[in-house]
């Protein structure tokens, strides 16, 4: 791995992202004092990729998910008639 100073990676970056981009990654100095670390980013797989819904059919509500624990609800809080 190579280490570039800012005025060259400024200067030179569409060259060092193209070289990070086929797996060189490179290290930016200032001073001779390293900075940042510059690496390719992985791409995910569609496999990898998650989506809403992806549970589709695993789980269920029951119909009378809105009223559970209304009982309990009424003795802890009392009831409003």
């Amino acid at each position: 791995m190579h280490t570039v100073n800012i005025h060259e990676a400024k200067t030179q970056l569409s060259r060092l992202i193209e070289q990070a981009v086929e797996g060189e990654p490179f290290i930016i100095a200032k001073a001779g004092k390293p900075l940042v670390k510059v690496v390719r980013l992985e791409t995910p797989t569609p496999e990898k990729i998650r989506r809403l819904g992806f549970m589709a059919g695993e789980i269920s509500v029951p119909d009378d998910f809105d009223r559970m624990g209304s009982g309990e609800i009424e003795q802890l809080f009392g009831s409003e008639e």
